[in-house]
């Protein structure tokens, strides 16, 4: 029973790692790259759909994203998505094809997203401390435990969170490493 207890306690805190790297894909750094334009929906047909299901995106230079739709008809409804996006690109719309070129980042820029990078830092471990709060409440409640046990498992449950702790701490590093070189 407890040790089902710690393996639902790192297999939920590696979602949490999941989702950390996820929001960690949409910050924009000065290199193109498709994933930062994954959270865009459009509304097609009444339904948002993801912009990657709409379109082919091609990275042909490191600073250009060629975003080539589908459907000529959604041209118009990806330009209008990018523009209301937080992402604070301009669209060139051609014939068959949009062209997104990446602006370089200003150094205030870079320092305002490192910032709000390590804000999400935060908010990930706070996800990864409650989900070792719920596990070492379930091993507390566990009549089969002795106090003996009960410390040991709540001991390898705090070595999981420490671990997940210091791989959020080395993604976001990363990040700021990333977001910081020009």
């Amino acid at each position: 029973m407890s040790q089902e207890i710690i393996n639902q306690t790192k297999e939920k805190m590696t979602k949490v790692l999941e989702s950390f790297e996820n929001e960690l894909v949409k910050i924009r750094t000065g290199r193109a790259n498709p994933n930062m334009l994954a959270h865009i929906m459009i509304d097609y047909y009444g339904t948002l759909t993801p912009i990657q299901q709409l379109a082919n995106i091609m990275v042909p230079e490191a600073r250009q994203l060629v975003i080539k739709p589908y459907d000529r008809g959604t041209i118009s409804l990806i330009v209008t998505a990018i523009n209301k996006s937080d992402l604070g690109l301009s669209p060139n719309s051609e014939a068959d094809l949009i062209r997104l070129n990446i602006p370089a980042l200003t150094e205030e820029r870079r320092k305002i997203l490192v910032k709000d990078m390590w804000k999400e830092v935060e908010h990930f471990k706070i996800a990864v401390r409650n989900e070792r709060r719920d596990s070492n409440e379930q091993i507390k409640k566990d009549a089969n435990l002795t106090d003996d046990d009960k410390k040991y498992y709540e001991g390898e449950i705090q070595k999981l969170t420490d671990n997940f702790i210091k791989k959020l701490y080395e993604k976001g590093t990363l990040k700021e490493k990333e977001l910081m070189e020009v």
